[in-house]
């Protein structure tokens, strides 16, 4: 960037910036494209600016509030002006090395001012207060800060260690409430899911009695009109013999039954009935109380 060129033509490539001397004092910039200069009146082109944007990387490592050491990876654009190339040719010999030092200066009086959590929330007005500084100061020596991006927070391992197990241990508690809600709302529908089984299940064994009770009416009726001198009493008994011997047969024939041992005998045989009787007039009154 100070070197010197004695010569009588030269071409200044796109996108740079040329820097004419005369006689080691500054003259005037050469824009992009062929210059003729006159060596013999002391004129020459003393230096080449590029005008693209540069991108340089700062990582400064600062305290905040609560006590809490962080890295903070900085990325700076920033570019020389064309008007003022002279200022960034002259008043600085290591421009990188200056935009670190403020970086710096203003990151470590912002940070220790913010928690940790109010960091990572506010990483932006960071990065808009570096630029608003660094903006003021390298305008002075012709250079432009373009975008000031805050990349990359990095806390200590151990407290990054420990707000993980934070965050895990929060949601295991939040995991816990929904399961103890799930919990609860199948244990309601399964006991609702029950109650209702059980209502079915006493309605259909009331309609079944009902259904008995009613053909047994209807056969007792008809074998009364069929066979004079026979009362409903007498009918029933014999119904009810009929299928108690039906019964003991099934149970004879059934070959998943093994020895079964009940009472048998005449006085047995009317005791059933008696037994039969008293829960079929039960089946009838627990219909009515259905009704």
């Amino acid at each position: 960037m100070g070197n010197t060129s004695c010569i009588f033509c030269a071409c200044v490539e796109q996108a740079n910036i040329g820097v004419v001397e005369r006689f080691g004092r500054f003259e005037k910039l050469a824009e992009p494209g062929l210059h003729i200069f006159n060596p013999c009146a002391g004129q020459y082109l003393a230096g080449i600016l590029s005008t693209r944007i540069f991108s340089l990387d700062v990582r400064i490592e600062t305290k905040t509030k609560d006590n809490v050491f962080v890295q903070l990876l900085c990325s700076i654009q920033y570019r020389v002006l064309k008007t003022h190339a002279d200022d960034a040719f002259y008043e600085l010999q290591n421009p990188e090395e200056q935009i670190r030092a403020y970086v710096f200066d203003v990151v470590r009086a912002l940070v220790p001012r913010m928690n940790l959590d109010d960091l990572f929330e506010q990483k932006g007005e960071v990065a808009k207060a570096v630029l608003e500084e660094l903006g003021k100061v390298m305008g002075d020596y012709g250079y432009s800060i373009e975008h000031i991006l805050m990349v990359d927070i990095i806390p200590d391992p151990t407290v990054r260690t420990a707000m993980n197990e934070i965050n895990a241990a929060q949601r295991l508690q939040l995991a816990s409430v929904y399961k103890g809600e799930a919990e609860k709302v199948l244990q309601v529908k399964r006991a609702e899911a029950e109650a209702e089984s059980k209502y079915l299940s006493g309605v259909g064994v009331a309609k079944q009695r009902q259904a008995i009770t009613d053909g047994l009416r209807e056969n007792i009726l008809d074998f009364s009109h069929k066979v004079q001198g026979t009362s409903a009493k007498e009918v029933m008994d014999l119904i009810m013999i009929t299928q108690y011997f039906d019964t003991i047969k099934d149970l004879g024939n059934s070959s998943k039954n093994t020895t079964v041992f009940i009472p048998h005998g005449p006085g047995h045989v009317r005791d059933i009935g008696e037994q039969i009787r008293s829960g079929l007039m039960e089946a009838s009154s627990a219909q009515l109380n259905v009704e």
